[in-house]
């Protein structure tokens, strides 16, 4: 598949658009695809895009398109929208103002197995695991790499799934059976059985731009990084520590050609220009180990990075300059925020100043806090009260390079799923639990590299504790937060660790161990017998 991504999903949008859907009325959730009945095969390139974009766009159409999922519309679904709101919503990092079914739950750990938007990230998931079926079914021997490609984003979504729900249903064929329910446990020796399979197939580790043959697809080391991701959380999903292997694939990584982006240019940082318009092209990319592609014309989607600019801005904002206002694009939708626990990351005295967000990071010794303060309250005393909680202005769709973005409304800004960072974070933790809580020296200088590029202090040790601030500081809003904390012991039950609303109240309270998992969906359980709802659901 030599074709430029961003190219290629326009036309394989449209032979898609012949007849390859979704089912959520049930767990078969596989693309049903007529064009295969007749003998009229969509082409394997095709079929492979729509594996990638299923975590783009909600559908055939773009951001005005059908969605893919039956009976769900695409923002309910969407892919990057619903990843923030399940991990970062639910924890000590954000809170939303709207008012939509579901956002009350999120915001207060307290949700259930009618929840709208933990149903459309579900769906989402397993249609896209059943793209990837398909394509694996259809057209598994025409190339290695490809096969091998398809096969990793099952299984990163199906790492999603086992992180999320635990013991849920698992099928790798492409049939109406209904499929059966895999051990969480079991999940993961798969998902570590395929990862370690296709590795040697899949393209060799380098970094690529935009426009270039390779990029937006996934390669040997985005292979390393999800198994040194499973590696870290074993303990949770097994049983079993796998503290020596999350630092041996992390290592991998670490020792690549993927890299930490340290280049500032124009005014931009180094980690802003991994959240702008032309990240794929300013140098930022040599970080990025897998970027979900935005294209303002092209590829356009209301749940991806433009979620990520507008959900938590209101135009107001002062990103750029004093005077420049907004994120780049025309939209400001006024809803997520930072919980105080975030800015405390940065201002651990409460003493952040009201400023606008191009002059905080400075202030705060860290180029990582990206946040506006400026008419703004530091507590969230009113949930649904946009201004009452900082602003992260963290994504934008400026351009750090001379360029002008493809659109006034929908971003250029792709999103670096897997990123370079995570393995230097990933090795400090893994080999800091093996060496009684604290940072080995190898630790010390990967965090201190970290810091390093975001012109942070240099610190002589770290603590367990200080590498989970560490964590948030580096991919607060990237969704990934629930994770850590479960890891880290600090999110469900008595764990004395709580933020603004968890568990309902302004000041937080303890919320019941069964949180740490999500249920599955009332319409799975009732339409597949196979299927035992999780714990205290």
């Amino acid at each position: 598949m030599k074709t430029y991504l961003k190219n290629i999903l326009p036309a394989a949008a449209l032979l898609l658009a012949m007849g390859m859907t979704s089912c959520s009325s049930d767990l078969d959730v596989t693309p049903i695809d007529p064009n295969l009945q007749t003998g009229n095969k969509i082409s394997s390139d095709n079929l492979l895009n729509k594996c990638y974009a299923n975590l783009a766009v909600a559908g055939n159409g773009g951001a005005n398109g059908d969605c893919d999922i039956d009976g769900l519309d695409g923002g309910t679904t969407g892919f990057v929208r619903q990843l923030f709101n399940a991990y970062e919503l639910t924890t000590d990092e954000a809170v939303c103002a709207w008012g939509d079914a579901g956002v009350s739950n999120f915001n207060e750990s307290n949700y259930d197995a009618s929840h709208p938007m933990l149903k459309g990230f579900y769906y989402r998931l397993y249609a896209g695991i059943g793209y990837c079926n398909q394509y694996i079914n259809e057209y598994g021997s025409v190339d290695a790499q490809k096969t091998a490609e398809a096969r990793f984003l099952r299984a990163y979504q199906y790492s999603i799934l086992m992180d999320g729900w635990g013991n849920v249903p698992f099928s790798t064929k492409v049939s109406s059976d209904k499929p059966v329910q895999i051990k969480r446990a079991d999940l993961f020796k798969w998902i570590e059985s395929e990862l370690l399979d296709i590795e040697s197939a899949l393209a060799d580790a380098k970094p690529e731009k935009e426009g270039e043959s390779g990029y937006g697809r996934v390669d040997k080391a985005a292979d390393w990084l999800l198994l040194s991701r499973i590696y870290l959380n074993a303990e949770i999903y097994t049983g079993t520590a796998r503290w020596a292997d999350a630092a041996t694939y992390s290592k991998k990584v670490i020792d690549s050609p993927f890299q930490l982006y340290t280049t500032a240019q124009n005014g931009w940082s180094a980690y802003q220009q991994l959240f702008m318009g032309d990240n794929g092209t300013n140098g930022a990319s040599v970080e990025s180990l897998f970027s979900i592609i935005q294209d303002g014309k092209k590829t356009t989607s209301w749940g991806t990075t433009l979620f990520l600019m507008a959900g938590s801005n209101n135009g107001k904002e002062n990103i750029k300059d004093e005077t420049t206002v907004g994120n780049g694009t025309t939209a400001g939708w006024a809803g997520n925020r930072a919980k105080k626990q975030l800015v405390e990351k940065f201002f651990p005295n409460d003493d952040a100043p009201s400023v606008s967000a191009c002059k905080m990071p400075a202030i705060a010794g860290d180029d990582r806090a990206l946040i506006q303060s400026k008419g703004r309250n530091l507590e969230n005393t009113k949930e649904k009260e946009f201004t009452d909680g900082y602003t992260i202005c963290k994504f934008n769709n400026f351009y750090a390079t001379n360029g002008t973005a493809n659109d006034t409304q929908f971003p250029d800004c792709d999103l670096f799923v897997l990123r370079a960072a995570e393995a230097y974070l990933t090795y400090a933790e893994a080999t800091a639990r093996q060496n009684g809580g604290v940072a080995t020296a190898d630790g010390i200088i990967y965090l201190n590299k970290i810091r390093e590029r975001a012109h942070a202090a240099q610190k002589a040790g770290y603590s367990l504790s200080d590498i989970c601030d560490e964590w948030s500081r580096e991919f607060y809003f990237e969704g990934r937060r629930r994770m850590d904390l479960i890891r880290f012991n600090r999110y469900a039950g008595d764990v004395n660790y709580n933020w603004a609303w968890k568990g309902g109240t302004l000041a937080g309270r303890n919320i019941d161990k069964h949180y740490s998992l999500f249920a599955i969906p009332t319409t799975d359980v009732t339409a597949n017998g196979n299927l035992t709802q999780n714990p205290g659901y």
